[in-house]
Formats: C-alpha cells, structure tokens, sequence
C-alpha cells in the first residue's frame, strides 16, 4: 500500500500541480491530513484572527493514476477513514449564516472521546468522520481548496465517509487526485463555515473507469446514489443536479423523461450539502431500492 504524510499538501486544484505520488489503477493508498486549518488552532486562547488565513484547506496530494486522461472517471473507495482525538470549531463576523449577527472571531475546542464529539458538559453528539475537500484537477483554471466544483473539491458532503465511494470526471491527465478537512461531525449546511475540524487519515483505492462519464461527481453508498453539484446558488444547484440525475439513469431504462421526472419527484431527494463556500452545493438523491428496481448498475455494462 502506498502513503502520503502532510508534507506534500496543495491550496489548490490544478493541472500544473506536480504529483507527489504515482499509482497504478487499482492501488490503495493511506493519505494523512492536517484539519482546515492546518492544525494551527490547539487551544481556545489563541487569537483565531492572527492565524495564517493562506493556510486554510490545505489537501494532501496530488496523485497521479497512471492510465486516466481526460474523459475518463476516477472511481475513489473510501476503504478507511481515521481522525484525531481533537476537534475546533470557528466562526466570527461575514462567516456562514449567522456571520451578519456576529461581533468577533470565536473558536471551540471539542475533544473526541469514547465515540462521542465533547461539545460541553451536556452535549455528546455522535461521530460522523467526514471528507470535506476531495476531487481532482479541475478542467481550467486552479481552484482553490475553499471551493467546490465539477472537479469535487470543497464539497463538504457529510456522506463523504467510509464505506462511500465516489465517481469524479477526469479533466487532466493523471486525474491529480487529493483530499483533505476531516470533520469528527457536521450537519447538512455547514452552517457556522466550519463543521468539527479535525486531521486524519483516509485509506482509498483509486481506480480509473473507462467508457463512461459523468459531468459531476457522484456518490454511491448502500443507501443509494448522490449527484453533487455545487453553483452560485442553491436553486440553481438542485436544478442542475436534478437534471443531471435524471440524464445519467435515463440511458439505464425504458422510462420516457416525464415518467423520470415523476418518479425522481415521488422517490428521489433534493438536498442540501453547504451553504457557506464560495459556491454552495446541493445533491440529487436516488434511493437504492429503486435502483434495484430499475436494475441499474452504473458504470457498468450488463
């Protein structure tokens, strides 16, 4: 199995990054991570305001898989996902919904322990350890770690978990994939800007998949499939994502569009993912029953 420590890490997405790692489709590699802060946040005394806001969604990578060039998709399992003991939470003035009602930059350290995120004395709240930024190089222009697109990136999707696995479109050759912001837990919305920040570990097989596309990524757990879109706004990006969805199953079926229009709106879910980067992102979600009941098995040939 290969391994990636935080000392090769990216600010950005982009075609021109060098890869730190080349793999072969198929290979496992172990990715270590800093929190979105790269770790520069360890006590509650510390002046939020004088960390160095250049180093924010720091990503550990890129890694170049051998064989994937435009066109293509990546598959990415997420086989394991490890995180810290500690966790920090930070929100302040024009940070997130509530920012317009916010005086000054406020952190929270959360300790992780028995399972449980310690927010006080009275509230354990549950564990979801979650990727926040991961994708690949985008087609154009870098993008930086902050914010998502085609590409994946900031998506900041709670369902990006173990067992997960994901389908990004291939924009460069090499796929040039990383990922990074770990979260011990986070709601849909993200609505404070940050979730329980933590660094971590992600064990992930990548696997490139040939004659098949998909424009955005996608996410397939056992519970069903998600189609993430991020955009400037939130009608927009459940628009695109319900579109889309119905695009990509259509192929798979003898439906006519308004027949996958009735049924994406009887079983199918438009939801929400963040709504506080730069673009927000929502996803279109399929449950697996009824994929089963179509018999579709995406991206792969019957």
């Amino acid at each position: 199995m290969h391994r990636l420590s935080t000392s090769d890490v990216i600010y950005s997405f982009s075609r021109v990054n060098p890869p730190v790692l080349h793999v072969q489709s198929g290979d496992t590699v172990a990715i270590e991570t800093f929190d979105c802060f790269t770790d520069q946040i360890q006590s509650a005394d510390q002046e939020v305001s004088a960390i160095d806001w250049n180093r924010i969604n720091p990503a550990t990578g890129p890694v170049y898989v051998e064989g994937a060039v435009a066109g293509d998709l990546l598959k990415v399992t997420i086989d394991e996902l490890e995180i810290g003991t500690q966790g920090v939470m930070v929100t302040g003035p024009e940070l997130g919904v509530m920012g317009h009602r916010l005086e000054k930059m406020e952190s929270k350290i959360i300790p992780i322990e028995n399972g449980k995120a310690i927010f006080n004395e009275k509230v354990h709240l549950p564990l979801n350890p979650m990727i926040g930024v991961i994708g690949v190089a985008p087609e154009g222009e870098p993008v930086s770690c902050g914010t998502p697109g085609a590409h994946g990136g900031n998506m900041d999707t709670k369902h990006i978990t173990q067992g997960a696995t994901l389908y990004f479109p291939v924009f460069a050759e090499g796929a040039l994939f990383a990922l990074g912001d770990f979260h011990a837990a986070m709601g849909d919305g993200e609505v404070s800007v940050s979730g329980i920040e933590v660094p971590g570990r992600a064990t992930v097989t990548l696997e490139v998949i040939k004659g098949f596309h998909s424009k955005y990524p996608l996410l397939a757990n056992s519970d069903g499939i998600s189609l993430l879109v991020s955009a400037m706004t939130l009608d927009e990006a459940v628009k695109i994502a319900t579109e889309e969805m119905i695009d990509l199953l259509l192929p798979y079926t003898d439906l006519s569009v308004s027949e996958m229009t009735m049924l994406m709106s009887a079983a199918g879910e438009a939801q929400i993912s963040q709504v506080v980067d730069p673009l927000v992102t929502a996803r279109s979600f399929v449950p697996q029953h009824v994929l089963d009941a179509l018999d579709i098995k995406l991206f792969s040939r019957k």
